[in-house]
Parts: C-alpha cells; structure tokens; sequence
C-alpha cells in the first residue's frame, strides 16, 4: 500500500511497466471496466466508470475529471476555476466479488497539480507523513456493525432475520435473544457465508462474523493492518455489503440507531503505533504482558482531542441517539453498553477508550459506521502521536460502570458530545482538527454539519406529535 504523500501530482504515477502488468492481469481476469473512485468528505465514494482500454491514460492523470466543488459542499472554488484530477493507487486495485466485469481501485484528488485541500485520503497520507517524522507509523482495526433489512408487502423496512411477532399479535420473548444466537445465525448463512468467503479471498483475515444485540445485526471482526489500508477497506467494505445483501433481496442500513429499542451499531477504532523501521513491534506492550507508558500517553492525547475526535467519528445526528448509558424499553435489558464519557478504562465498555484484555491496542468505542475513516483514523493517529511526544497523562484508570457509578465521581468526568451541535462547537475549537482535515476542509466539514443540525433541529418529529399534540 502506497501511503506516500506526494506534493505534486507527477510523482504519483505509477510506472508504465507497472500499469500495462495490472492492464494484462485485468484482460486476462475479464475485467471490462475500471470503477476509479474517490472520497467525498462524508467518506462516500465516487466515480466514472472507465473501459478498459483508457485504463493507461486513467493511470497518468488524463482520464476523467471532476468539479468537485459543485457536488460535495466545498464552496471553496466557483464553476470559473480548475476542476479536480483522480489519479489511481494500483495497491489497492482490486476485482469486484459483487461483479467480476468490473475493477475497483481508490483514487488520491489532484488540482492544479497539487494535492487537493478536500480529498480525505490526501489527509490521512498527509497525517502519515507527520507522524513518520516523529518516528511513529499506526496500526489499525476496526470493528463494522450493521442492520440487514427487507422492504415488506406495504413497502416498509423491516428486519431481515427477526421472525417475532408485531406487538400484540403473538407472544415476544420477555428479552431480546439475538445476540450470539445460533439458530438465526445458521438462518443468515447464505448471507454471511458468502462475505466469509469473499473477505478471505481477498486476504482480510477474517476471524468471525458476530450475531449482534439487535435483531438482524451483525459484526465482522477481520485482522488489523496499516491505518490506510483499514480506511480504505471499510469504505470498499460498506460497497461490498450493500452489493452482496442485493443479491438476497435484502439492504444493509449503517444508521446507528434505526429505531429507539434498537442496539447502536458502531464501528470501534482500534489503534496501536510502531515505531518507523520496526513494523512488527508494538509500542503500546511492554514486558511480561504489560502496557507501556507510550499506551497511557496515546490514551491522553485521545482523551485530550476526545471531543474532536467524536465529532468525526460520530458524524451524524442520529449517531448519539446510541450514546447512551440505558434505554427505556431496550431490546435485551436496560443498559446500552455505549460509551458516555471521555475517559479510559482496562476492558470497561463504558468508557470511550477501553484496553482490551486479549490485545495491546486503544479501542475507542465512540465511532460508527457513518464516520469518514480517513479523517477519523488520521484524527486518531495525530493525537495518539501528540500523546506521546508530550507526554500526556490520562489520569488514573476508571474500571468502574459508568452508568451505576456514583454521581459524585461521574461529575469529576468528561461526558461525550450529547450532541451533533456540541461535537462539531468542539470540533470548531480544535487546533489539532485544523492540523489534520486542513483550515479549508475543516470548515466546509464544519458547515455540512452545522446545516445538517439546524435541519433536524427546525423538523418535527413523530416523537414530538405524539407527546404534545394532545397533551396541551
């Protein structure tokens, strides 16, 4: 994987030898056209299918351009200037399991030769590159949850594996009996058997798939690698996923919370650093199965970008609907077992930052699936290394549950963003934002948000009718 951050366009193409080798495997493979996608700033991606036969011009920087600026919520250039360039990463080109005419490659965005100031992957390249000054290079693994849903005869979403009753109709467990579970895992199989074996053909290292908390939910847990290489599968991951479950006459939604019993789907961040030159070495263990004080730095730089970092990776209003310590009526209990504090913990699941007891890495558990992964690990990475090179103390370990513990105690603590207004008033505060997303992107993120915000804010909500319609 090419994690360079080149500052002009030039240096970025690959060899002729280079492009004609991928060209002859994809002929030889059937590969038909070539999808050359780049990432907007929410982390979605986007092209122009190409043939085949342009795939030489494509990999030098003539094959289509793009007026980003008029798509993406950039106003930061007019319809007078320059539009931008994609040029092709051949690391990441791949055939399409979902359809093997088609060939998938991420792209890096050019303009006016230079890297564009709004292409996420340029940012996190960039976040790379400064971290590799101050000798460190991050790891990363991250766990994607996910609802898989099916229109029904009125033409509502409904759950695909949920076979209870409606309310009233029938007898329902007294609790939710999904997590784990064997037999709707079995009835999943046809679904989940093919992503097993299209991850592990691709080299993913799949480890499991999870039965989540909520009916129809699911986990993948596949292996860690280099923080480019994670960005980039999650985003081709949420493609793949949507591709695969068409094919079962199902759709996968990534909305944290679709309805309030529902358990969040998340996507936790796991994290650990390498010093450069040494990438097999984990900084974060020390000896005889301990951790290192480089892992408490790292924590405090998370802790003290915290809110920052939430506001990336939480990007959504509905994203903090799950950020909550009990639900009314939950599915499975009362308790959430989300995140609701800025703090650490050794395994405590309450806690944003978690130390696991089976690895050496910082799980921030305040992530989900409608973050852009780009900008969310690059944020991780820059203060995990501000962490250390100033030495940042966390504070004493909280292994208590934060939702029983003492009122006393939690005041003493900094809560998570309660909302998208507070994370991204935050977000705007943050130098190390500004660091990482760059003053332009930073800001245009800044105004999605804000809009997106005071949208929700002026609408009114089914919650809202049915509470006060009647009673005033």
């Amino acid at each position: 994987m090419s994690s360079t951050y080149y500052e002009k366009m030039e240096q970025s193409f690959p060899t002729r030898a280079r492009i004609r080798k991928e060209q002859k495997r994809l002929e030889a493979a059937g590969v038909k056209y070539i999808l050359s996608c780049w990432i907007d700033m929410l982390g979605v991606p986007k092209t122009k299918p190409v043939p085949l036969c342009d795939f030489e011009p494509l990999c030098l920087g003539r094959g289509p351009q793009f007026a980003v600026h008029s798509v993406s919520f950039v106003p930061e250039l007019g319809p007078a200037d320059s539009d931008q360039i994609p040029v092709p990463d051949l690391d990441t080109l791949v055939i399409c399991p979902w359809d093997p005419t088609c060939a998938w490659v991420f792209a890096d965005l050019w303009w006016e030769g230079k890297p564009y100031n709004l292409c996420p992957r340029q940012a996190l390249k960039r976040a790379i590159r400064d971290a590799e000054k101050k000798g460190y290079a991050m790891m990363a693994g991250v766990e994607p949850e996910f609802i898989t849903m099916q229109w029904d005869e009125k033409g509502q979403p409904v759950k695909a594996f949920d076979d209870d009753p409606a309310e009233g109709e029938g007898l329902r467990p007294r609790r939710q009996a999904f997590g784990y579970d064997v037999e709707y895992s079995i009835d999943a199989m046809s679904f989940l058997g093919e992503l097993i074996d299209i991850l592990n053909d691709m080299g993913w290292g799949l480890h499991d798939v999870v039965a989540e908390g909520a009916y129809s939910q699911f986990e993948l847990d596949f292996h860690y690698t280099d923080v480019l290489k994670m960005a980039d599968r999650l985003v081709f991951l949420r493609v793949l996923l949507k591709e695969v479950a068409k094919k079962h006459g199902m759709f996968v939604t990534f909305m944290p919370k679709p309805t309030t019993g529902d358990w969040r789907s998340g996507a936790h961040m796991n994290t650990s650093l390498v010093k450069v030159g040494k990438p097999g070495k984990n900084i974060y263990e020390a000896a005889r199965g301990k951790w290192s004080p480089a892992a408490f730095h790292a924590i405090g730089g998370m802790m003290k970008h915290g809110a920052a970092i939430t506001a990336i990776a939480c990007s959504t209003v509905n994203s903090y609907n799950g950020l909550v310590p009990k639900v009314a009526g939950f599915e499975g209990g009362v308790y959430t077992w989300a995140p609701t504090h800025i703090t650490y913990g050794a395994n405590n699941r309450s806690a944003m930052l978690r130390m696991p007891q089976n690895r050496f890495c910082i799980e921030n558990r305040a992530a989900d699936m409608c973050m852009n992964p780009y900008l969310g690990l690059g944020m991780s990475l820059a203060a995990s290394v501000d962490g250390i090179v100033n030495k940042t103390d966390p504070g004493p370990s909280v292994d208590e549950d934060l939702y029983v513990m003492d009122e006393k105690k939690q005041r003493k603590l900094t809560p998570l963003p309660r909302n998208l207004l507070e994370a991204t008033e935050q977000l705007g505060k943050s130098s190390l934002a500004k660091e990482v997303l760059g003053e332009q992107m930073l800001s245009s993120f800044i105004a999605y948000k804000i809009d997106e915000w005071e949208r929700y804010h002026q609408t009114t909500t089914d919650w809202e009718l049915q509470e006060y319609l009647r009673l005033f």
